[in-house]
């Protein structure tokens, strides 16, 4: 690890002309446990170091039920899973969150800075996507809004401008009765997914009104299975559609072969993930 400068602002502006002023040698700091390890292994060696925990905005976790669930950019792993509101509404998330790491890594690492490094395993990302997450941007030329989908450029690219910083994320509030499925395959308990699965399904009257179907580890972004939506979304659910929705995410996956496992291990992994997701989701609704 080299020598470096560090700074550590107060503000989101102070924070967005420090980048402006470094350019491309200076790295964002929230938790640091991906720069700190990389800084070690000089994959990454910047000049100048920007640390958020000073800005008391970014730490911000919060829920309403006009606006839903705000994320801020230093709000740890750990710190959503104990919250409450996340536990109520967004059950997913929880148990996504848990998945991360160690316990060390959960109560140092920030849910937003694991999602900047835009690593298509991230555990969180498929339940993000499945609750609609929407990414909050900040940089010179103001603040901008987009899709958590949309975010992903690629594996470890991600749509930030030069000089821009992910404030928050934020997640719609439930407009019904909801079920939901988190799973995910690993080699050991604190490794990175193989693969994993999440669906949201929220239902009136035995009708799934909106399906959510996302996947991590099985293409160069967590994606979002929307064909596989389609075939549940406005019908009633039966064990042919659900074998057929589990079966087209199978086929919107994009996997590769490397030293964890092969690409046809995970295709076959993401049908049954998928139909256990679906057959969790429609059980808490109680549509099975």
């Amino acid at each position: 690890m080299k020598d470096f400068e560090y700074f550590d602002p107060t503000s989101v502006g102070e924070a967005v002309a420090l980048l402006r002023q470094h350019g491309g040698s200076a790295k964002v700091l929230a938790g640091g446990t991906d720069l700190f390890l990389r800084m070690h292994r000089r994959v990454v060696l910047p000049d100048v170091v920007v640390d958020l925990k000073r800005i008391a905005e970014l730490a911000n976790l919060s829920y309403s039920d006009q606006d839903g669930l705000r994320i801020g950019a230093t709000v740890t792993h750990g710190e959503v899973a104990e919250h409450a509101a996340v536990r109520q509404h967004y059950g997913a998330l929880v148990t996504a969150a848990n998945w991360v790491g160690s316990l060390q890594t959960r109560h140092r690492g920030t849910v937003v800075g694991n999602l900047c490094n835009a690593s298509p395993a991230a555990d969180t990302a498929p339940a993000l996507l499945s609750y609609g997450a929407m990414v909050t941007i900040v940089g010179p030329d103001g603040q901008r809004e987009m899709p958590l989908e949309t975010f992903f450029q690629g594996p470890g690219r991600t749509a930030l401008g030069p000089a821009e910083i992910v404030t928050s994320l934020r997640l719609p509030p439930p407009q019904g009765r909801r079920g939901w499925g988190y799973a995910r395959r690993t080699r050991t308990v604190i490794d990175i997914a193989l693969v994993s699965s999440c669906v949201v399904i929220q239902a009136n009257n035995g009708v799934c009104d909106e399906v959510l179907v996302s996947l991590g580890a099985v293409g160069p972004v967590p994606l979002r299975a929307t064909r596989a939506e389609a075939v549940l979304r406005g019908q009633q659910p039966r064990a042919a559609l659900l074998a057929e929705a589990s079966r087209v995410a199978a086929e919107e996956c994009r996997p590769i072969s490397d030293v964890r496992c092969s690409a046809e291990y995970r295709k076959d992994m993401v049908e049954v993930l998928s139909k256990r997701c679906l057959e969790s989701a429609l059980s808490m609704l109680q549509m099975l």
